[in-house]
């Protein structure tokens, strides 16, 4: 018992609260780690922890006994006379979900479960939008049995073990008092029915694998990561119970011109040294189209250019995002006797000297040393 959380802690209140503080917290935290509602790893042994605390904090009694002696009772334990009921889930589920506080009904209609589907597309499909199709595998109600599991003309029969409601109650006299705990029955697994001719379609399953196909509309300006959510596309329910619904991840591919940030649209150009130099206007490409781009004489390398309204159709709103060029002045590589010639002309009319004349030439590095340095 020393492993035991404060009862107080649990729900999250002060050893002051009131009985109505108590209450709202415990429907609070039972509605949060409800295993029905909750699929984390953890759900479970939370929500008996929460329940278990409101069972002791809920009655004066036992209340004032926690107060006084906290996990350990010195007379009978902490389950007293009547016990503290550690299962139940289903009744507190129904209490808060509209079952009147009484216990879930196995054979009551159930939802089907959600799907995920990863659709990759392409850069510009992302942009633009498309309509796909996608086949999906999924599990819906069988048609010959109409998901009750027996074979036409029959019909399951109550569980005698559970009568119908598929729990089954285990008490235990322990030395902390008398433990009641509820579990799935052993007999029909929870179900509440016995199939006695079963289907021949499902196998008494009430639900078959089937591919289907669906049409899928991508909006435009979608990202990778986007979800689509489509309802009632999902797993279809059990004994007329509502289908899940399908969620569908998108993928996509990068381009290998364009860089996406946001609904903005990033490239990269090259430019001559005599395109920098002496100005030019290039064309550009962009989603669209082919659009002509003015370049300033004297324009450096690494320099953006922006292009209003050529980016991405913004996905919740109106407008485009812009895209922007990068121009990267490229130096040639193989030069021929007359541009060598000409190119140590233009570097005698500028002042510089180079390698190849004998003369050190230094570097921005160099340069950039020096001003570190102080010099």
């Amino acid at each position: 018992m020393a492993n035991k959380r404060d009862y107080y802690e649990v729900l999250g209140v002060g050893k002051d609260a009131s009985a109505e503080d108590i209450k709202k917290s415990y429907r609070k935290l039972a509605r949060q780690y409800h295993p029905d509602v909750n699929k984390a790893d953890d759900a479970e042994t939370k929500f008996k922890e929460v329940k278990e605390a409101y069972d002791v904090l809920s009655d004066d009694g036992k209340r004032s006994t926690y107060d006084r002696y906290g996990h350990v009772d010195p007379n009978q334990g902490m389950g007293g006379a009547g016990g503290a009921d550690f299962g139940g889930f289903g009744d507190i589920f129904d209490m808060f979900f509209g079952g009147g506080g009484g216990r879930r009904d196995p054979n009551a209609p159930q939802r089907g479960n959600d799907l995920q589907y990863t659709m990759t597309i392409d850069f510009k499909e992302a942009v633009f939008g498309k309509e796909a199709e996608i086949t999906i595998p999924r599990t819906e109600s069988c048609d010959t049995c109409h998901g009750s599991g027996a074979k036409p003309g029959t019909k399951p029969d109550t569980c005698s073990t559970c009568h119908g409601s598929g729990q089954q109650e285990v008490v235990q006299n322990t030395p902390f008092g008398r433990m009641v705990n509820r579990r799935a029955c052993t007999t029909c697994s929870g179900t509440g029915r016995i199939i006695r001719e079963k289907c021949g379609t499902c196998h008494g399953a009430g639900k078959v694998k089937k591919q289907r196909r669906i049409k899928v509309n991508i909006p435009a300006g979608v990202d990778d990561g986007a979800q689509i959510r489509m309802s009632g596309e999902g797993e279809g329910g059990l004994r007329g119970g509502p289908a899940g619904d399908l969620y569908i991840v998108l993928r996509v591919k990068s381009h290998e011109f364009f860089d996406r940030e946001g609904d903005d649209i990033y490239c990269e150009v090259p430019l001559t040294f005599v395109q920098a130099a002496l100005g030019d206007e290039i064309e550009i490409p962009t989603l669209t189209e082919k659009v002509k781009l003015k370049i300033p004489a004297g324009t450096q390398t690494g320099t953006y250019f922006r292009l209003k309204g050529k980016g991405v159709p913004k996905l919740r709103g109106y407008g485009t995002g812009d895209q922007h060029v990068k121009v990267t002045i490229v130096t040639p590589t193989s030069l021929s006797d007359e541009q060598k010639d000409l190119l140590r002309q233009f570097a005698g009319l500028s002042g510089e000297t180079t390698n190849e004349q004998g003369e050190h030439h230094e570097s921005i590095f160099e340069k950039m040393k020096k001003a570190f340095r102080g010099e």
